[in-house]
């Protein structure tokens, strides 16, 4: 049987929007090298018919759509779940916010393994009606994936509350592994190597970022802190946070240039990671592939990514004592580099990844039953 696998539910390939992006171009060409076709479905602005190209030998199907925002995204996903349910080829969705739709993939009969991400319903940053529309679809996907992927032990804990733990696997989200990086790029931005400390991520409030910045401004560090981010002056918890700051601190703005991203970890004297809530995060994987010291907020899912070898906060006070501990002790410092990069070379290599990945597709690939291969385990 031919080695077909469609991919759902992100904006497309090449990577440009985040995590799954990424993810979904280094499986898909992985897989392309391996013999198998690969299909991703790509959102591109704008009205007219669906068309194809290749990319780097990955078929995309290109679906306009004219509106922005939420509506447009239910809408790529609603045309991409409709093309995608012609023919019985394997495919992979990737998250669950319109996991509904999927219900034309399971009543086509075809096999379908979804990624269920974090617990997204549960953040801070969505209304009640949106909030109420993620449960749903997450109750959703459980039903309607004949296998779910959850990137984080506490994931599969979460969903195993939903269905039968056998219909879950287990796989974590990868990085490259980053040795060196040219200086050229963190000068360019005013910093100096191994002076600073990075802060990526989106600004909101389960990201800690103010605390973060309360904390690290309440007394001289000798070093900056470099926040990366869009900030809206008119958006009252950026312009908190912004108020916030001290002379150290400096906000860089959105960064996407990966080179750039690298040169700014791999240089760090640490790197500050404060999300409270979700699985396995791409960018505390990408700082440990980089072999940062890590300071983490104190929480479930990042004790599991970081380890022991890591050192944890709980508010501004606890960083301002977590931090002032941890620049104190350059000897500390060195063991945390070494031990990020132990951790990530025992768990998030992209070829451990991929392989993972591999072998749970082949299992679900249309006839693997008849053929012997053990996917009966995650039929619901």
């Amino acid at each position: 049987m031919p080695k077909v696998l469609r991919i759902l539910g992100i904006r497309g390939v090449p990577a440009a929007h985040g995590g799954f992006e990424t993810f979904a171009e280094r499986l898909a060409l992985h897989l392309v090298e391996r013999g198998w076709r690969v299909i991703v479905y790509c959102q591109v602005d704008g009205a007219g018919p669906i068309a194809t190209d290749r990319w780097h030998g990955i078929e995309r199907v290109l679906i306009p759509v004219a509106r922005g925002g939420p509506a447009g995204t239910m809408l790529f996903d609603a045309r991409a779940i409709a093309h995608a349910a012609r023919e019985p080829a394997l495919c992979l969705t990737l998250g669950y916010n319109t996991a509904l739709f999927c219900a034309w993939l399971r009543l086509r009969g075809v096999p379908n393994v979804i990624n269920m991400d974090g617990i997204e319903w549960s953040r801070a940053k969505w209304s009640a009606p949106a909030k109420a529309w993620l449960w749903l679809n997450e109750r959703a996907g459980c039903r309607l994936g004949q296998q779910l992927v959850a990137d984080h032990p506490e994931i599969a804990r979460h969903l195993a509350t939903r269905v039968t733990p056998a219909k879950i696997r287990t796989i974590a989200y990868g990085a490259d592994r980053v040795d060196a990086a040219p200086e050229t790029p963190v000068r360019a931005l005013g910093l100096v190597p191994g002076q600073y400390l990075t802060l990526i991520a989106r600004p909101e409030p389960e990201n800690s970022i103010l605390e973060v910045v309360e904390g690290f401004s309440r007394r001289p560090r000798g070093l900056t802190l470099a926040v990366l981010g869009r900030y809206d002056p008119g958006h009252p918890y950026h312009r908190a946070v912004q108020q916030r700051a001290g002379a150290e601190v400096r906000f860089l703005g959105a960064i996407y240039d990966r080179g750039t991203l690298q040169a700014l970890r791999r240089h760090s004297a640490a790197y500050v990671h404060g999300h409270q809530v979700g699985g396995t995060n791409p960018s505390l994987v990408e700082a440990l592939g980089a072999g940062n010291a890590v300071l983490a907020h104190d929480n479930r899912f990042n004790r599991w990514v970081a380890g022991d070898g890591a050192c944890y906060f709980d508010g501004a006070d606890g960083f301002d004592r977590a931090l002032g501990a941890l620049l104190a002790d350059p000897g500390r410092l060195a063991a945390l580099r070494a031990a990020s990069a132990a951790r990530f070379a025992q768990e998030f290599t992209w070829p451990r990844i991929l392989t993972a990945y591999e072998t749970l597709l082949r299992e679900w690939l249309p006839g693997a039953q008849a053929r012997g291969v053990d996917a009966g385990r995650g039929v619901a």
